[in-house]
């Protein structure tokens, strides 16, 4: 089956055809760096992640590339912004380095496969201003009182990601732009000056302290005077620069498809004569209940706090649970099914090594094992080629699990190159894939797992050297209903998990 991508420009679900047959160019929509990350922008981290894997299996290069924003109203907002006694920082760049440094290692502990680049707004000012004159001298665009503004009517296809007409497009821009502009709707590629008073306010909370009332947002010289560029234009300039005037796959949020995106392609093809992407993919909306999970409505969990209550195996297991095109909603309900059918899949990933290197794995021993390892690989690889299906790919992966937990249970002597083959199958389905780690995540817990036992049993000793025995016989029975088995020897306590 050929690889099938859903394609917002074209609303079809098209033949993967890129412009180069052995390397693929993507660039995905970045964060901008305003706030710590939550579990709605690592969900989409995990399905770029898993569509680069997946591209690379397919035999692709694959240049990836994922911008940073760290020039934005809502940075400047954060200025002296004093919590827990420190401040986030004094000026704009102090603020966006403070976030980008745990964003980095966000993406670390969620087991990403790195972008080529991760270009940030600031270093690209240069290229921002070289293709914003390029859109004045082919008449996209005109300056007003030293901001420059692109003229939707110049642009015949305006709206064509969105499905809009110009006539239906609203307003675009913040109130005090509207008299500068020719039309309602264009867009703002440079803004003259700083970030005005009143883009601070609207980012500002009243439940924060800040050390600074009127924080200024940094400025760069241009031929139109001193200002800033917009927010649309930063990600054309970046794309351009790293990977290519026209590339393969654009990849965002769906509630970037407009304006965000389609501003992108008004003024990308206006300054190249050339299509912009040829696939654009949308993640649908993370929700926390009814709303969608976001910083500004203060309902998210951070990413470092939820690698550290649940482990990367499990939030990788719940995001891939869900298509990338489809809503997905967090509950503890939905968490703990993950962390199960983690469970499930790490246990029948180990008995599976244990039996193919345990005396009963034989050469000669025929089974349906080696049948099923074919049917999971055909059904994993058609589920991805769907529209990187993974809640398909990985029910492919659970029917192998399922297939060899039979033949360990019912078999007497084990068939080696049916262990073989499905051990092959999770590594490169499960872990080069969907990214799970199954050899370093199980390590990783089983030594946390030890310190925390040997806690408990230093806390158990003192209540025995105190006298409160039923206290020490409570802390024992509650680490056997854990699966710690406990004996007490001469020498001290003793246990195994």
């Amino acid at each position: 089956m050929t690889l099938r991508l859903s394609n917002t420009l074209s609303g079809e679900r098209e033949a993967f055809e890129p412009a180069d047959p052995d390397d693929v160019l993507l660039y995905y929509c970045g964060l901008t760096v305003s706030d710590y990350a939550h579990l709605g922008h690592a969900r989409t981290w995990v399905h770029v992640d898993v569509i680069h894997r997946w591209l690379e299996h397919l035999g692709y290069g694959v240049r990836h590339v994922e911008n940073i924003t760290d020039v934005n109203e809502k940075i400047v907002a954060r200025i002296g912004e004093r919590r827990d006694g420190e401040t986030f920082g004094n000026d704009e760049s102090a603020v966006a380095r403070t976030f980008i440094g745990q964003l980095l290692a966000d993406m670390r502990s969620l087991n990403l496969e790195r972008a080529e680049v991760y270009p940030r707004v600031s270093e690209h000012i240069p290229e921002i201003i070289e293709l914003i004159e390029t859109l004045e001298d082919r008449g996209y665009a005109y300056e007003s009182n030293g901001s420059v503004y692109f003229d939707v009517t110049e642009f015949p296809n305006y709206g064509k990601l969105s499905n809009q007409s110009i006539e239906d497009v609203e307003a675009q821009g913040i109130e005090e732009e509207r008299s500068e502009k020719r039309h309602p709707s264009d867009f703002a590629l440079w803004k003259a000056d700083g970030v005005s008073e009143s883009a601070v306010a609207e980012h500002r909370r009243d439940d924060r302290e800040y050390d600074c009332d009127a924080p200024e947002g940094e400025t760069w010289d241009s031929p139109w005077g001193e200002g800033r560029p917009g927010w649309h234009i930063e990600c054309s300039a970046m794309s351009m620069t790293h990977l290519d005037s026209s590339i393969d796959i654009h990849m965002g949020g769906r509630d970037l498809v407009f304006p965000h995106h389609e501003n992108e392609i008004a003024q990308s093809e206006a300054a190249t004569g050339e299509r912009f992407a040829r696939y654009w993919l949308h993640a649908d909306l993370f929700q926390m209940g009814d709303e969608k999970m976001s910083s500004s409505l203060g309902n998210f969990i951070p990413v470092g706090e939820a690698v550290e209550r649940f482990g990367v195996n499990p939030l990788r297991m719940f995001f891939v649970s869900a298509s990338y095109n489809s809503t997905q909603t967090y509950s503890e309900a939905a968490i703990e099914e993950a962390l199960e059918r983690w469970d499930r899949l790490e246990t029948a990933y180990d008995r599976i090594v244990a039996a193919a290197d345990g005396p009963d794995a034989r050469t000669k021993v025929k089974s349906p094992l080696c049948e099923a390892v074919d049917e999971a690989r055909a059904a994993f690889t058609d589920a991805m080629n769907d529209d990187f299906n993974t809640r398909k790919a990985l029910a492919a992966l659970f029917d192998l699990a399922a297939a060899a937990n039979r033949h360990l249970d019912e078999a007497d002597e084990y068939d080696y190159r049916g262990l073989r083959r499905s051990i092959e199958a999770f590594e490169a389905f499960g872990g080069d894939v969907l990214g799970f780690d199954f050899d370093g995540g199980a390590e990783g817990e089983a030594t946390l797992a030890g310190e925390l036992v040997e806690l408990v049993l230093e806390l158990r000793a003192r209540e025995r050297e105190q006298g409160n025995y039923d206290r020490a016989d409570d802390l024992r029975d509650d680490l056997e209903a854990l699966g710690v088995e406990v004996q007490d020897t001469d020498d001290g306590p003793t246990y195994r998990l």
